[in-house]
């Protein structure tokens, strides 16, 4: 069960413990041979990964924006949204295999909109969920990109002057046919709704306080095996997740982060894409497994000159990574992360067996 308010020093001390202990373990195990042939190996324990970056074939006609959201869909087809700052609008989301075959692309309307996707299985049938902050909307798709509905912020919470207020940035899904939406980037409230779309209630607000968030900029069923389902959220510029009630009500932080972007889960592991340049996997009571790519001197460099190194690709190392926006599991327990960086950077870390 997620830990109440009343557990979070002795919480915090526990993962700070947990953080020291997996940041002095080597963060990359080999790297690749003189022939540069061998891929980087990260990770300890049974969370090795080869990393495998620049992945996916893309066609001539699209080029990669700032590679914001990732999913894969239960045929095991990988979904990447993307924002693109061309003056030609092109599609904003590109399917791949697990080959990284391109397989189709759509989504020329949420052109610069970029952000969240996520999956979902309703009633025999997938959809996707878009977070676009350009155009300030939620929408519904089937895998094809057929709109389903497409939403503003809820006038019904009565939070709102105008939608220039309204900027969200990612969706997650209730065990009960519902969801919820993060304004991350506008009124830094968390929205439900029911399972027709129907507006439930709104909690948050800007602030640090318990049940405060700053920029909530992801958020996430935590319902692993052994846990009391419970919403997580990836409260980023205030360093740390912050745990809620399917109904809202505050229940506990996890701390020690840096600034936590996105949410996935598997199994009893939950994986943290973190923008200041690690991906961070939990155990089921979020305590660290291990810190994929993380290195101090290599933070310090990515963060500096106002984050510089996303424009500089030639800086770009194997096995590191410069700005995590999201990242997921696919079913065989490898890992897609895309980076916040022009020109996009999507990398494949294949768990080693």
């Amino acid at each position: 069960m997620p830990l109440g308010s009343s557990h979070k020093s002795t919480r915090r001390q526990f993962l700070q413990t947990s953080a020291a202990v997996a940041i002095s373990a080597p963060a990359i195990i080999n790297a690749a041979d003189k022939s540069g042939n061998k891929p980087v190996t990260i990770g300890t324990g049974e969370h090795t990964y080869t990393c495998h970056h620049g992945w996916g074939r893309l066609p001539k006609r699209i080029e990669w924006g700032e590679t914001h959201g990732v999913c894969v869909d239960q045929a095991g087809l990988i979904y990447i949204k993307h924002r693109s700052g061309s003056k030609t609008p092109m599609d904003s989301i590109v399917v791949f295999n697990a080959k990284g075959k391109f397989v189709r692309s759509f989504g020329k309307e949420y052109h610069g909109g970029g952000h969240g996707i996520d999956v979902r299985e309703e009633a025999g049938q997938e959809f996707l969920y878009l977070s676009d902050v350009k155009n300030r909307q939620v929408v519904k798709t089937d895998l094809l990109g057929k709109q389903v509905w497409k939403m503003s912020f809820p006038k019904e919470s009565g939070l709102y002057k105008n939608i220039k207020q309204f900027r969200p940035t990612n969706v997650a899904f209730g065990p009960d046919g519902g969801f919820y939406v993060s304004d991350g980037y506008g009124s830094h409230y968390i929205h439900q709704y029911d399972k027709d779309a129907n507006w439930v209630r709104s909690w948050g607000g800007a602030g640090s306080e318990p049940g405060k968030m700053k920029t909530p900029h992801s958020i996430w069923l935590d319902d692993r095996p052994g846990r009391t389902p419970a919403l997580v959220v990836a409260d980023r510029a205030n360093a740390r997740l912050q745990y809620f009630t399917l109904d809202g009500k505050h229940l506990s932080f996890v701390e020690g982060l840096f600034f936590p972007a996105d949410i996935d889960t598997q199994g009893e592991v939950m994986l943290v894409s973190d923008l200041h340049a690690r991906l961070t996997l939990l155990d089921k009571d979020n305590n660290v497994l291990t810190h994929l790519g993380d290195d101090p001197q290599w933070k310090e460099a990515v963060l500096a000159n106002k984050f510089a190194m996303r424009r500089q690709r030639n800086r770009w190392q194997a096995g590191k990574f410069v700005h995590p926006h999201d990242a997921c599991f696919d079913k065989s327990g490898n890992i897609f992360v895309t980076e916040w960086v022009i020109g996009g950077r999507v990398s494949m870390l294949k768990k080693v067996e």
